[in-house]
């Protein structure tokens, strides 16, 4: 074998030792890295909230909410313009973003704009824009929408703060908080074990406030009539609730609060809340303390009454108690809200991922479980056909695990439950690469009378472009699906992407290295005797003989599976519907399903399933989505976690909003789409508009009938399923390749062959790598379906291994047929370049 460049050398081993050292921080303890010199590595891969427990929450800022609350800042503001220009109005009134008014003088009418001038000016800071208005005397305005777009970009930066003050209030742990788009917030907590506490603490505004009683009127009947203007009639938290009439302006706001602590209070061992007040506040309210101690006042939060003590017994020298019916906890929790201030906005929790440590654990053993079965079931393998070169391919294999680790943990990628099934994948899938180039170099040798030395190089130098085409038509449609999918989709994508990267490397640079280590040290005449895959050297099977029925018949399959989609349809998941999935375990004995459905009937929470998983003790509680909005997924949830959390431990919950399932629909079938665009888009470019189509029609019979298998099977479609898809494009795309590159070299050598003789010869000289990846990959996707430990990864693996078996017939017998279809068509199609014309028997041995 030629020496290789000294610099390219030192490249690729310098790699595989930063590789070691960049992934050996993952296998010590933090306690072990805290004491490691600053020079050395320290980052881990971060786990997700699958794998260690803990709470991914979504808030969103609503649009109509900061309408609506500018809508009455603005018309406040009309009235105090109109009002110091001492102008009479009448009807001021708004709807939407429209606000209307009439004057008492129409005369006015250009002193009133002028008056409005500084809310209508022509600029990006004007609030109103003027609307011709038919009437005389009357203006309309309506509220720019630049306007209310900054003022939610300013909604939404100030939300992140308290959100980050209030979670470090009542978390000890690191949480993650950013913003997702214009109007959302993500939290994420990872090891949290009481995810109900934070959602409680983060669904309130916490804006509280005191306010004067009116006792004008009595509540009640200001519930059934008008109240007067300053006033407002609002509920108390009771059950049910009590009205009070309550002045309108404020006495006392969030703003005069120095702070806050949870007490007991003395006179009723209740838990309470201390709250001192700045010294502005206070004097405010000293005249009435003095003259009219006895004075009730309401102390309100977030609209809603919480007590109505007079001032004598709540105000002490500075401080003031606000009392109520609150839990110990609760009390802790509205001191650290007061503390960390009010949010500008409500918000609402319209996606949910919690996760229990308990599960986390199960997953994180259930993955290393599956991942070492399935490591070894393909190393076993390797050796078994390939002797001394499947040790080699077995230490390219390990490398390639390492680099993958090394590169999640420096660019600080999360890995998942389904990034974790994308690594496995990866472990079958790379070894194809491997069995590509074992199978060239037994070619070469069985049919060169060159050197071994020569024939090594040779059979390196042919397999290249097969091994790149297909690994990097994987991370295209992984780097497309990490930037347009979302949730366990870009986990998936990230490790299956990164694979493809690490593979093209170690199987090919690494594994040449050491094979040609292997031969400088032993000056072998001949390939090892361990290759074990000779008894598919003389395989001389004629596939297009067949092609015609084969192809009717999966025709007729993909044809039935749609008819079955479009019948029974698929069973949507939560993702892409809405609603919510609860995996309970029972605390003792075995879960009591019939006793879990007549609780939820009485919460009436609609046609809830439930349904055993995998233990006696573990069970599944699927709520459909509620028409009334993403609070209604919220409300259910919470209703089940209040009736069922003293006999059951809730270990992971999802909650999708509508709003959010329909954008991860959207979201999902963009980015397969743009995924299989972009490796059709690949094939094309590199193979020709013929292959291009018939690796269309393979893919599109695929998928087709992966989907049937979902319908037909019932199997849960969800994110993961889309990820499941995408990759059985991915591994029916590769087959297809590397078939494609050997017709393509064979178009070139025997360019009077007849197409379909063609067509049987590239494939049977291409069968043992067919074979053999197919039962690893298969090897490696059974020991996730049944040591994975999950709903998700079994539905996962169940569907790939089906589309392993599809993807291999229809590179076989739908991607050859149409390029036959095409050969009739296109005479010059195998002529076009060519060399001396070889015979069907010459080319089967691949003969030169």
């Amino acid at each position: 074998m030629p020496k290789f460049s000294p610099l390219k050398n030192a490249v690729i081993w310098l790699v595989v030792l930063a590789g070691f050292a960049f992934a050996l921080p993952n296998f010590l303890p933090k306690e072990q890295l805290a004491g490691w010199p600053n020079w050395l590595p320290h980052r881990q891969v971060p786990l997700g909230l699958d794998l260690q427990g803990g709470v991914d929450i979504t808030l969103k800022v609503s649009r109509d909410d900061i309408v609506a609350e500018q809508l009455d800042a603005t018309i406040d503001a009309i009235s105090r313009a109109l009002r110091a220009a001492d102008i009479g109005y009448a009807r001021l009134s708004g709807s939407g973003q429209a606000i209307q008014f009439r004057l008492r003088d129409a005369a006015k009418l250009q002193d009133a704009r002028e008056a409005l001038r500084a809310l209508t000016a022509p600029d990006d800071e004007a609030e109103l824009a003027a609307e011709p208005s038919t009437a005389a005397g009357s203006l309309r305005f309506r509220l720019r929408d630049e306007a209310i777009d900054r003022r939610l970009a300013e909604a939404v930066s100030h939300a992140v703060e308290a959100i980050r003050r209030r979670v470090g209030e009542v978390v000890a742990l690191e949480p993650s908080i950013a913003r997702r788009g214009a109007d959302r917030i993500r939290v994420q907590v990872p090891g949290l074990d009481n995810p109900q506490r934070l959602k409680d603490v983060l669904s309130q505004r916490g804006k509280v406030s005191f306010h004067w009683l009116d006792l004008s009127m009595p509540a009640e009947q200001a519930v059934d009539q008008r109240p007067p203007a300053s006033s407002e009639v609002l509920y108390s938290l009771d059950d049910p609730p009590i009205p009070y009439l309550v002045e309108r302006r404020s006495l006392v706001g969030p703003e005069d609060f120095l702070s806050a602590q949870p007490v007991s209070d003395p006179s009723s061992g209740e838990p309470a809340v201390d709250v001192t007040l700045k010294p502005e506040a206070l004097s405010r309210i000293a005249p009435t303390l003095q003259a009219d101690a006895e004075r009730q006042f309401a102390i309100v939060l977030d609209g809603q009454v919480m007590s109505t003590p007079t001032i004598a017994d709540a105000f002490s020298g500075d401080t003031v108690r606000i009392a109520g019916a609150m839990s110990e906890e609760g009390a802790n929790d509205l001191a650290a809200v007061l503390r960390a201030g009010p949010l500008p906005v409500s918000l609402t929790v319209i996606e949910e991922r919690t996760v229990g440590p308990e599960f986390g654990m199960d997953a994180i053993e259930s993955g290393l479980e599956a991942g070492l079965i399935a490591a070894l079931a393909v190393a076993a393998c390797m050796v078994g056909f390939y002797g001394f070169f499947g040790v080699v391919a077995v230490a390219a294999l390990v490398v390639n695990l390492v680099l993958i680790i090394a590169a999640l943990s420096q660019l600080g990628v999360t890995l998942t439950l389904p990034g974790i099934a994308g690594i496995i994948l990866t472990v079958g899938m790379a070894v194809d690469s491997n069995v590509l180039i074992y199978e060239r170099l037994r070619e070469e040798a069985r049919n060169s009378s060159e050197p071994l030395r020569q024939t090594l190089d040779n059979g390196f130098s042919r397999v290249l472009r097969s091994i790149f085409d297909a690994n990097l038509s994987i991370f295209a449609a992984g780097a497309i699906l990490f930037l347009l999918g979302a949730g366990a989709v870009r986990g998936f994508a990230a490790t299956l992407a990164i694979g493809s990267i690490t593979t093209i490397l170690t199987a090919h640079s690494l594994t040449r290295r050491l094979i040609r280590g292997w031969y400088r040290r032993r000056r072998p005449r001949h390939l090892p005797r361990g290759i074990r895959t000779g008894f598919f050297a003389e395989a001389d099977m004629r596939f297009m003989a067949i092609r015609n029925p084969v192809f009717i018949l999966m025709a007729a399959l993909s044809l039935s599976a749609l008819v079955v989609l479009v019948g029974v349809g698929l069973n949507m998941g939560a993702d892409f519907k809405g609603g919510s999935l609860v995996e309970l375990r029972a605390k003792t004995d075995a879960a009591d399903i019939a006793g879990i459905r007549a609780r939820l009937d009485e919460l009436n929470l609609g046609d809830a399933r439930i349904q055993p998983l995998g233990s006696p003790r573990d069970v599944l509680v699927r709520i459909p989505s509620h028409e009334a909005g993403d609070n209604a997924e919220q409300t259910a949830v919470d209703l089940l976690r209040a009736e069922l959390q003293d006999d059951y431990l809730l270990r992971r919950v999802d909650v999708v909003g509508p709003a959010v399932s329909g954008e991860l629909t959207r979201a999902g079938t963009l980015a397969v789409a743009a995924a299989m665009l972009a490796v059709v888009l690949y094939v094309w470019l590199r193979f020709g508009w013929q292959f291009a189509t018939g690796a269309i029609v393979a893919v599109f019979c695929d998928v087709l009938l992966s989907v049937g298998f979902l319908a037909v099977t019932g199997v849960e479609f969800s994110l993961v399923s889309l990820a499941a898809l995408l990759t059985i494009v991915c591994y029916s795309l590769n087959d297809t390749m590397v078939v494609y590159d050997r017709i393509r070299e064979n178009l070139v050598r025997y360019r009077r062959m007849p197409l379909s003789v063609l067509i049987d010869t590239s494939i049977n000289q291409t069968l043992s790598r067919t074979v053999l990846t197919a039962l690893t990959t298969a090897l490696a996707l059974a020991a996730l379906y049944l040591f994975g430990g999950s709903r998700l990864v079994e539905s996962f693996s169940a569907i790939l291994l089906f589309g392993v078996l599809v993807g291999t017939l229809s590179s076989i017998y739908i991607a050859g047929p149409v390029l036959i279809l095409f050969g009739r068509r296109n005479i010059g199609l195998d002529s076009e370049l060519g060399e001396p014309e070889g015979t069907r028997e010459q080319t089967a041995k691949g003969a030169p």
